[in-house]
């Protein structure tokens, strides 16, 4: 063996070293904001936030933000509706940016921390702040959109083709991981609120806040291990929100890579819709209490680690496409038998939940993993802020169906059935794309399995 050989081996072996390293400091990120998602959005946010809403309701039900009436029971809904409108002023700006100067760390440095800022303030929810909680929920969730934006454009980065659908998994598994974790601790505070003497309200507050100090502690962990890199040339001049138009224009010349996402924000917008409305579903509709909503997501969280994980293994032999789309029949099926759902019966609210985590993580990770296939070398960051629009909470359409099919005919039922049209049109319009030419058009390298 020549010493050209040894060294060429060495070099490799030395660059799989670096990659394994900033895949484990990235997996950490997924560790720390998750339980943002999870504890805050998820499972205590939504029903402490209606009821805050509802005891400054008038005599018909309706809260009056900027003057506007909007039923107490919507507004959960239409806050998590209306934080998309700040994300597409920063999301495509933070993208950019991040692409043309190679500085990604920085700036997901500001979003990350701006955002666990906004959650530990919401320790101060109390009373009647109802518009406070809209607000911080609105800063917390465009900051989680921008972190998420540069977040997943290291994927491309510190992965090679074959293995990004195993480490997209392990990311989400991460996440689901520590959400269950907090839950924990989240449900031991809750059940247990009077030995720890303080109230249930006092207890919940302490719960959202904590999400805010997770998120910001181990933030540190991939802000040492991620690396930066020099950025190279951009064909795209556009700034703030004009981005987005301008990425839209250069998708144009891959209309497959255009076609997946648009199917991608159809069914996600289902999957961010059952999400972050869930709780508000179990409690409002079905009268179950707190705890039970709690254990019912943290049985989520723990079949999602190993949901992300087997669907990984099943996209290996089958594909992530053909993955997704069986995905998407489960998700139709699990949310038509919520409807049904009998009120005050928590044993088939943990049965829904028990379907929902075992495809929530697999269609999220293969979803990610697949379209970081499609995106052009030097635009990763660029094309995920549009593919981050409608991920973690940043779906619009979905939370507003909900919210305005409650307010048109005060059933939770109705607003839940409402949103098997997203996983259904998604199905149809992801089994359209053809991948492979999708990827060889962005002109990467086709995997064997997609």
């Amino acid at each position: 063996m020549g010493s050209d050989t040894v060294r060429a081996e060495r070099t490799a072996d030395e660059e799989a070293a670096g990659r394994r390293r900033e895949q484990r400091g990235w997996y950490v990120y997924d560790w720390a904001c998750s339980v943002y998602s999870t504890s805050v959005l998820t499972v205590f946010l939504g029903p402490y936030l209606t009821e805050i809403a509802k005891t400054v309701a008038d005599a018909d039900g309706y809260v009056h933000p900027l003057g506007v009436p909007v039923s107490a029971g919507s507004f959960f809904a239409y806050t998590v509706s209306a934080s998309v409108l700040v994300s597409i002023f920063v999301m495509p700006l933070a993208g950019a940016a991040a692409d043309r100067s190679g500085r990604k760390k920085p700036l997901l440095a500001a979003a990350a921390y701006l955002g666990a800022g906004a959650t530990a303030g919401m320790f101060f929810l109390d009373g009647d702040r109802y518009l406070l909680g809209g607000f911080l929920l609105v800063v917390a969730n465009a900051s989680l959109a921008v972190s998420m934006v540069l977040y997943n454009s290291y994927l491309p980065q510190i992965a090679t083709p074959e293995e990004r659908d195993a480490v997209s998994s392990r990311g989400w598994a991460f996440g689901y991981a520590s959400g269950a974790l907090v839950l924990v601790a989240n449900l031991v505070l809750f059940l247990a609120h009077d030995t720890f003497g303080v109230s249930e309200a006092t207890a919940v507050r302490i719960c959202l806040a904590s999400a805010g100090v997770w998120w910001g502690a181990f933030t540190l962990v991939p802000l040492r291990r991620l690396r930066d890199r020099k950025a190279p040339p951009s064909e795209t001049a556009g700034r703030g929100w004009r981005q987005l138009a301008s990425t839209v224009r250069d998708m144009r010349r891959h209309p497959h890579t255009l076609a997946f996402l648009l199917a991608y924000l159809v069914y996600n917008d289902g999957v961010q819709t059952v999400i972050s409305q869930a709780s508000v579903y179990g409690s409002e509709e079905l009268g179950l209490g707190q705890s039970t909503l709690i254990v019912a997501v943290l049985l989520v969280q723990l079949l999602a680690v190993a949901g992300a994980l087997g669907m990984g293994r099943l996209a290996r032999t089958y594909g992530a496409k053909r993955t997704i789309l069986g995905s998407l029949v489960a998700w139709t099926v699990t949310i038509g038998a919520g409807y049904f759902l009998p009120s005050g019966a928590p044993v088939w609210f943990f049965v829904l939940a028990a379907g929902i985590g075992l495809v929530l993580g697999g269609t999220q990770a293969l979803s990610r993993s697949l379209f970081s296939h499609l995106v052009p070398a030097g635009k990763e960051a660029e094309y995920f802020s549009a593919y981050e629009i409608s991920d973690r909470g940043m779906a619009w359409l979905g939370p507003l169906v909900f919210g305005l099919t409650f307010q048109l005919t005060g059933s939770y039922r109705d607003a839940i059935i409402s949103l098997v049209a997203f996983f259904v049109i998604g199905f149809v319009l992801l089994a359209q794309v053809p991948v492979r030419r999708a990827v060889r058009d962005a002109g990467n390298p086709v995997p064997d399995r997609i």
